[in-house]
């Protein structure tokens, strides 16, 4: 069985050696045995795919090209409105557990994003320490919510069965374990019976907006989960690397904004994934555009280049809310060093 304290001193002997480039750009050579090269990561076998959906519970969905298994962890179980209006769970309140090998296939990472009320979070934590999972982060994302709600990254070192288990047992007594959950609300068409007709059935994302004309201001293009619409943009621009694994949109490292409401009055919500040198342009962009910004943090530790994550939240028309949203992608991957260079213009 992996020791995941030695697994982490390990990792991160590799995660600054892979990383050193990213950050410093070419070296020239030095004695000793040469820095290893970040290549691609192993694949999820079946067997371990089936090992964590069996401790889930639940199906997953695998993103072959980032050979990341991930499990959603909606909380279906709320009932959440902003400002007093009620809001879907798919507006970002639907956490989620990814699981993926190390660069070097020894070992495999868990990363998790937990959607808790207030006096959920300690326990989940005890629980998380007690299975030998380690606490990354504790934030909120939003404002304005009705019941309070708060967001805890949970990570782990392991083989991916282990992993698996680990995080079921967390889960066990908390309302997040899937087995604990009661079902998405089923369309009003399905709830009906046969005799339904399709206007019965309420609108999704793909009625209530524009996706076309939202899709040509970001530039992306976005998934209809139920009444939102979303988008998750990666950082193709770098690489990341904590604690040997590679970090990529499937395992957390990514920006996004939902949408939620209708074309003409929108809600959105989302997060922007910076470098450090990004984060003064990126919330400059976003007040210039009206958006309030409601977090700057971490979500990860030990991960190289150090990345800060931005979570802002927005009313008004979904075209100048993505309008926004554009703004702030636009300051991602501009080429600016990370680090004290980021702090070049500051008077002390």
């Amino acid at each position: 069985m992996t020791d995941s304290r030695f697994s982490r001193r390990d990792w991160l002997k590799t995660a600054a050696l892979a990383t050193a480039p990213v950050l410093l750009g070419a070296l020239p050579a030095a004695a000793g045995p040469a820095a290893p090269v970040a290549g691609k990561t192993p694949a999820l076998t079946a067997a371990e795919i089936a090992a964590i959906e069996a401790a889930m519970g639940k199906k997953g969905t695998y993103v072959e090209g980032q050979a990341t298994h991930t499990t959603p962890l909606p909380r279906n179980d709320l009932k959440v409105t902003i400002k007093g209006e009620p809001v879907p769970i798919s507006f970002g309140f639907g956490g989620w557990v990814a699981i993926k090998h190390t660069l070097d296939g020894k070992s495999a990472m868990l990363m998790s994003d937990t959607v808790l009320r207030q006096e959920e979070v300690n326990p989940l934590m005890s629980a998380a320490l007690a299975n030998g999972l380690e606490i990354g982060a504790v934030h909120n994302h939003f404002f304005y919510e009705e019941p309070r709600i708060f967001y805890m990254h949970i990570h782990g070192m392991g083989t991916p069965a282990e992993l698996a288990k680990k995080f079921a047992a967390t889960l066990k007594d908390s309302k997040l374990l899937p087995a604990n959950q009661p079902p998405a609300p089923a369309p009003a068409a399905a709830q009906a019976g046969n005799n339904a007709t399709p206007s019965a059935r309420p609108p999704t994302g793909k009625e209530l907006f524009d996706l076309p004309a939202l899709d040509k201001i970001t530039g992306k293009k976005g998934t209809v989960n139920g009444p939102t619409y979303k988008y998750t943009v990666g950082r193709d621009d770098l690489q990341s690397v904590m604690m040997g694994t590679e970090m990529t949109a499937a395992i957390g490292l990514n920006s996004w904004a939902a949408f939620a409401g209708k074309q003409e009055d929108a809600h959105i919500a989302g997060d922007i994934a910076m470098l450090e040198a990004e984060v003064n342009p990126v919330i400059k962009v976003l007040r210039a555009h009206n958006l309030e910004v409601v977090a700057v943090h971490n979500h990860m530790l030990f991960d190289e280049p150090r990345m800060m994550f931005l979570h802002y939240y927005g009313r008004g028309p979904a075209a100048q809310l993505a309008q926004g949203f554009r703004a702030a992608l636009d300051q991602l991957g501009k080429g600016k060093a990370p680090g004290m260079r980021g702090m070049e213009g500051m008077k002390h």
